[in-house]
């Protein structure tokens, strides 16, 4: 009997030792996000998982920061071995938890970001995968202002392919959902709305207003993006290409 009360106190304690190590671990990881060191902060999330694999904040972490990690990179194999990750991380999200509305947007993201670097027919596939991902984000959580700020590009970027291939969308996957500048615009206005702190929507939208032909409104959005405080190590870039943006449309 004694035996038993021991084992089921080791492992008690066990348990909680490891909770709290994980909670310390999560709370070092968020600070150095926030400290815009995000591959700090992505290997610091990938030790949460040497502890418990499936917990599903940190798989998300990572996928999400990788794909950031991914954009800054110069080299082509480096890039496309970060999109590679995020993409993993992603997957083992969507398997802990299908009905995760940061999971399905973790994979959109991870998908977009790989997009950039593809064309013709991979460029298309990834274009009808990105849009089943974010749906079931939003089908999840409504206000997933991520998910919708991803609509917004999609909708951006699909509505100006070119000829070549939209003829390969409807000749491989019989074409490809309705998208319009107006819908790109409204998502990301609907981004905007949930968390006005997040910098990169301003600077796509300020596009889609610009080529929308909206230019004072592309104009205030770069204004406000420019005053905003940093929250991810992009940010320093998008403000860059925010001042120029702005001096070329002024």
């Amino acid at each position: 009997m004694r035996y038993v009360i021991y084992l089921c106190f080791s492992v008690f304690f066990i348990i909680n030792t490891y909770g709290q190590d994980v909670a310390s671990i999560i709370k070092e990881a968020r600070r150095l996000e926030t400290s815009l060191n995000e591959k700090a902060a992505f290997n610091k999330f990938k030790e949460v998982l040497h502890v418990q694999p499936n917990h599903l904040l940190a798989t998300t972490k990572c996928s999400e920061l990788a794909s950031r990690i991914s954009k800054r990179e110069k080299s082509k194999v480096i890039r496309e071995a970060y999109y590679s990750v995020a993409k993993s991380y992603a997957n083992a999200s969507l398997k802990i938890d299908a009905t995760s509305s940061d999971a399905n947007a973790a994979m959109a993201i991870a998908m977009g970001r790989a997009a950039l670097d593809k064309s013709g027919k991979e460029k298309i596939e990834a274009v009808k995968e990105i849009k089943k991902y974010c749906d079931l984000a939003l089908k999840y959580n409504a206000s997933n202002y991520v998910a919708w700020h991803i609509i917004g590009k999609w909708h951006y970027e699909v509505s100006n392919l070119n000829g070549l291939e939209r003829a390969a969308a409807k000749i491989f996957f019989g074409g490809l959902p309705s998208s319009s500048l107006k819908e790109s615009i409204q998502a990301y206005e609907k981004a905007k709305g949930i968390d006005p702190s997040f910098l990169l929507n301003y600077l796509e939208l300020a596009r889609a207003y610009k080529r929308n032909n909206e230019k004072q409104k592309a104009i205030q959005m770069l204004q406000t993006l420019t005053s905003l405080q940093n929250k991810t190590e992009d940010d320093v870039n998008i403000k860059a290409e925010a001042v120029n943006f702005l001096k070329e449309i002024q």
